[in-house]
């Protein structure tokens, strides 16, 4: 039965579209991993939460837009504001730890940060005071969005490049092009 294995130097004699073929092929069949008539009902409840809710928020902005005052005191502002920034150091730390370890799951973490930083970013320059607002302007332009574009684009460039290893994706191949799984 041994005598149809690859060896290592018949391996490493295969192009990268044999390779990927052969990888292809001897990869655990999706059905052994996840029942796929659960998979096929958690997607399409997924889908169908995403397009309900993006529908419905489409009035609601619409109601919100003539509806909300153009000040309003706001209860609980500081437990908000720490919250947001607790939630963000976290997202932080947990990013830069993961980094240090070396850990897959520094992708979903960076890319979050940087999520949360463009929120940040957003929410100083939007609820600054007119005293305020060139330092919000300061903060979002030099640090936080740039840290964002560079937190986001790095989690990109790890998947890119861990795909590419796996031999998943093709060098040239955009991430969006790529299939969730065949």
């Amino acid at each position: 039965m041994t005598d149809r294995i690859l060896t290592d130097a018949q391996i490493a004699e295969l192009t990268p579209d044999q390779r990927r073929d052969l990888i292809t092929r001897l990869e655990k069949p999706l059905n052994d991993l996840i029942d796929p008539v659960f998979l096929t009902r958690v997607r399409r409840i997924r889908l169908g939460l995403l397009i309900g809710g993006s529908v419905a928020m489409v009035p609601w902005l619409g109601y919100l837009s003539v509806t909300l005052p153009d000040n309003y005191v706001a209860h609980n502002w500081p437990i908000t504001w720490i919250g947001f920034d607790l939630l963000l150091v976290t997202f932080m730390l947990t990013t830069a730890v993961l980094g240090y370890l070396r850990r897959q799951l520094l992708v979903p973490a960076a890319f979050t940060t940087g999520v949360l930083l463009i929120c940040d970013a957003w929410f100083d320059l939007m609820t600054a005071g007119p005293r305020d607002i060139w330092l919000s302007v300061f903060t979002a332009l030099a640090i936080e969005v740039p840290l964002a574009v560079f937190m986001i684009f790095s989690a990109q460039r790890l998947m890119r490049l861990t795909l590419m290893r796996l031999w998943v994706l093709d060098p040239g191949m955009r991430l969006w092009r790529l299939p969730l799984f065949p």
